[in-house]
């Protein structure tokens, strides 16, 4: 109820003076300062933080700070060192005014869809304006700005682990933890393979915040029932090549752990996700969870030969017997789940098998390998690794 009597009081302003005192600035911009307070005027590298409301010439609201809560945060700079229209003016535009103050500004539609009409929308007609009414909150040095979002992103960053904690406990998940933090639990299994980096696979979702709100979903009925607005977006498996195409470290990793028609409930840091910068609703350090489906899984041209680079990919290795100093016979003969010697077996290898490591995924005495011929991957003892390779030379 605030917000509405704050944007009817500033309605009241707009219509009564709108086209009174009305200036403009070198780029066709109409603006009007609704008050004049006293004090400094903004000037070059002070920060803004402002509410603001965006409306049709009809006064229908397009946009408001005051609902959703964000309020608007720019850096005043040389009008000459920016080409965005709405940018430029509004740089020409605050230096006029002061802490306080409130704002019309009236941006011509006629500009910002110049060379792209197709882009109009129809509740922007020609010749009508995007304007903002606009209340400036609070100016702050550069210095003082940087120290206040530097002290609140510790503050935020700090809290991420234990809010994650919290989540994990309320939720009764029973979690694996791998060396990079990403934290997963199988939901539904497969014995299908699954995808390594350069395949193709097609992926359901639903991504929620800590806070149990869904942000994003590939899934129809589940973004109805989460009020989730998608205009436009088709309700599919999303499709995309694993480790090439722009996708979030922690589901590169988490869905290489998941076999093609297996789910997955991934617990993901913000150290895989979006970190320090956020991303639209995601805020910077957001633990996300994503539960995903893995519908399909296209292989791809690995040739993991091809990639050896000196000291990271090993030959080829059989499945050959090896003796160590002490006299012990050591022979790859299986695929653990697990990097231990407790790991459950998940595969037999036949003879002369070829195995590849994967590089940086050791964990202790075992690395990761991939069987070449079926694209299964499992740990082994980088002790019969090592003999492995000095039998074959």
């Amino acid at each position: 109820m605030k917000y509405i009597l704050i944007i009817l009081a500033l309605a009241i302003v707009v219509n009564a003076n709108a086209q009174n005192d009305m200036q403009r600035t070198a780029g066709g911009v109409s603006y009007r300062l609704l008050t004049h307070n006293t004090g400094d005027r903004i000037k070059i590298d002070d920060v803004l933080t402002f509410d603001f409301v965006q409306k049709t010439d009809k006064d229908s609201v397009l946009m408001s700070s005051y609902v959703s809560g964000n309020k608007a945060q720019i850096q005043i700079v040389d009008p000459k060192s920016v080409t965005d229209l709405v940018e430029t003016n509004l740089m020409q535009i605050f230096p006029m005014a002061t802490v306080n103050d409130s704002l019309l500004v009236k941006f011509p539609t006629d500009s910002i869809f110049k060379g792209h009409e197709e882009q109009r929308p129809p509740f922007f007609p020609k010749g009508s304006n995007l304007n903002f009414v606009i209340k400036i909150e609070r100016v702050q040095s550069l210095n003082d700005a940087i120290a206040e979002r530097n002290a609140a992103i510790e503050k935020v960053k700090a809290a991420e682990a234990s809010d994650a904690a919290k989540y994990i406990a309320s939720h009764k998940l029973v979690l694996k933890t791998t060396a990079s933090g990403l934290k997963y639990v199988i939901t539904q299994s497969s014995l299908k393979a699954k995808p390594l980096k350069g395949d193709t696979v097609e992926v359901n979702y639903i991504g929620r915040s800590l806070d149990d709100k869904v942000f994003d979903t590939s899934i129809e009925s589940v973004a109805k029932a989460s009020n989730l607005n998608q205009p436009g977006r088709p309700y599919e498996p999303i499709k995309f090549v694993l480790g090439v195409d722009n996708i979030i470290p922690g589901w590169v990793e988490g869905l290489q752990l998941v076999g093609e028609g297996g789910k997955a409930t991934l617990v993901i840091p913000s150290a895989l996700a979006y970190g320090e910068q956020g991303s639209g609703e995601i805020k910077p350090y957001s633990t996300l969870v994503f539960d995903v489906e893995l519908v399909k899984v296209k292989p791809g041209k690995h040739d993991l030969a091809a990639k050896k680079t000196a000291g990271e990919m090993p030959p080829g290795l059989s499945s050959i017997e090896a003796n160590s100093a002490a006299g012990s016979t050591i022979k790859i003969t299986n695929l653990r789940s697990t990097p231990a010697a407790t790991g459950k077996i998940i595969k037999q290898l036949p003879v002369n098998a070829k195995l590849y490591v994967i590089p940086g995924k050791d964990v202790g005495a075992y690395c990761k390998v991939i069987d070449a011929k079926t694209n299964t991957t499992g740990w082994v003892s980088k002790a019969a690794v090592k003999l492995a390779e000095k039998a074959k030379k």
